[in-house]
């Protein structure tokens, strides 16, 4: 039975509870007075993939002394810091690199142009950002160097900003329901009129003039993955939040809305192998293995099968996790020495890392399900192959490996001094690329891109941003930047419908 109880009809209605419904919800609320967001997961993993995320952004910044404004420091407090402008240019530049040119022209611009005004508009929210330390930070003499570009992150990772976010919505009024799925979208006259909504007490019908979808991709069901990504991927273990199933997408396509985007593509990482099925809501990032760069990966052969030291991290760890599903099993093994293994970052030291230490790689192998004669093979030719003896870990080095293949462009040094460790990984999908085509208001578009009157999105549904790999921190503010242009938009329809009557 559909229930329709006071208090469910709004100005505008937000699915879904991450940091782009939040930014949505929070930007339609400076306009209209009734705003309500449903959230399909209950209070205690509200937040979707935000709320499981490192929480970092990546922002366009001059010098030291304008970071040092974004996280709320005194320059000379941070005079033992090296960190480089980085500009709308160099973001662009990142965002059309990692797409092959095929990112969205229209919201890439929008994206690149507000990320700072969105950074500032936070902030304005209680929003605390600082530098990231403990990933990609390196030591150069008396300063403390970043890499990457992915350079701010929310204190207290996604958990805080999302909490944060949540504490504002509360202040302002907007009406929250948690354990509410969305599974449909009402039409009056041709325009959205709403939204139809499952709870445990039964369906609620819920309407407003204005409805933001902001309910992530579909990667959290195995179904959706095999079908659109492709063999295997049915395999991945999901690094964030499990509801996030595809509901916004499938409701939209019903309604008329226009695909857009790499839907064979996603952001997957290197994984833990045993880590939990879905994302790890005591302990989110610990599952990570991004140290990948210090070693070598081998899949059950022993066979090396990308280049480790392609590029830094922040340009190459959300394409790992294809590379891993291509694999047997959809299973590799990454291999360090003792010279190296202080270096690695995030969860390796973690009591749960699924891990083999010894003396030699033999027992490695056969304890990880390595072939033991093919990685000792891949480690001699890999050792043969490099002709230098240092490497430097403050920036792209180009100290790589000649004449073997796969080749080690950057950072290669020989496997040769025990104790060695060996670390299982999988696939852990972060989200899916494809999904909705939108305009720089938020606005859904049809099969003949106009405009379906009433219906806005943002964040990961929305399609044609990231294509084949992506720039690291690019998710967090493409949530902000799309769910703040977007709320606005659905708030100033509801105004004009308030004062006009249906258009």
């Amino acid at each position: 039975m559909v229930r329709d109880p006071a208090g469910t009809a709004a100005d505008v209605i937000v699915v879904g509870g991450g940091n782009a419904g939040l930014c949505a919800a929070l930007a339609a609320r400076e306009v209209v007075e009734r705003v309500l967001l449903l959230e399909k997961a209950p209070t205690v993993k509200r937040g979707g993939n935000s709320a499981l995320s490192g929480g970092r952004f990546r922002v366009p910044h001059g010098d030291l002394a304008d970071v040092a404004a974004i996280v709320g420091k005194d320059p000379a407090e941070l005079a033992n810091v090296d960190m480089q402008p980085y500009t709308e240019d160099d973001f662009r530049d990142d965002l059309l690199a990692m797409s092959h040119q095929r990112c969205d022209p229209e919201l890439t611009e929008l994206i690149v142009g507000q990320a700072r005004g969105g950074i500032d508009w936070l902030k304005s929210m209680g929003a605390r950002f600082e530098l990231p330390f403990g990933m990609d930070e390196v030591k150069q003499g008396e300063k403390i160097r970043f890499m990457g570009g992915d350079d701010i992150q929310h204190y207290e990772s996604g958990a805080g900003l999302v909490n944060n976010l949540y504490r504002q919505a509360a202040d302002r009024g907007i009406v929250m329901h948690y354990g509410c799925a969305a599974t449909g979208l009402l039409t009056e006259s041709g325009a959205i009129s709403g939204v139809l909504a499952r709870t445990a007490e039964g369906e609620l019908r819920l309407t407003a003039p204005a409805v933001v979808l902001a309910c992530g991709g579909f990667e959290a069901s195995a179904q959706m993955r095999a079908q659109y990504l492709g063999r295997g991927w049915d395999l991945a273990k999901v690094r964030g939040t499990e509801f996030n199933t595809g509901d916004g997408l499938n409701m939209a396509i019903e309604a008329g809305v226009r695909t857009n985007g790499n839907w064979s593509g996603c952001h997957a990482v290197a994984w833990d192998y045993l880590a939990p099925e879905t994302g790890d809501w005591q302990h989110p990032d610990v599952h990570q293995r991004y140290s990948y760069r210090l070693g070598i990966t081998v899949n059950r052969h022993g066979q090396r099968f990308f280049d480790e030291g392609e590029a830094l991290r922040a340009y190459t760890y959300a394409s790992l996790g294809e590379k891993i599903i291509g694999q047997p099993g959809a299973y590799a093994v990454q291999i360090f020495d003792a010279k190296v293994m202080d270096l690695a970052r995030g969860g390796y030291r973690w009591r749960t890392a699924t891990k083999v230490v010894a003396d030699d790689l033999g027992t490695i192998a056969r304890e990880l399900d390595v072939d033991p004669k093919g990685l000792a093979q891949t480690v001699a030719e890999y050792n043969a192959s490099i002709h230098h003896d240092e490497v430097d870990f403050t920036g792209v080095d180009g100290r790589g490996t000649a004449g073997i293949q796969p080749a080690k462009s950057n950072w290669a040094m020989r496997i040769d001094k025990p104790p060695y460790s060996g670390f299982a990984v999988g696939a852990g999908i972060t989200f899916t690329f494809g999904g909705l085509q939108a305009n720089s208001r938020g606005e859904l578009l049809d099969d003949y891109r106009r405009p379906v009157p009433g219906l806005y999105a943002a964040g990961e549904l929305v399609g044609g941003i990231f294509y084949h790999n992506y720039p690291g921190g690019s998710g967090l503010v493409s949530g902000l930047v799309l769910g703040r242009r977007a709320g606005q938009a659905a708030a100033e329809r509801a105004v004009a419908i308030a004062k006009s009557g249906p258009r």
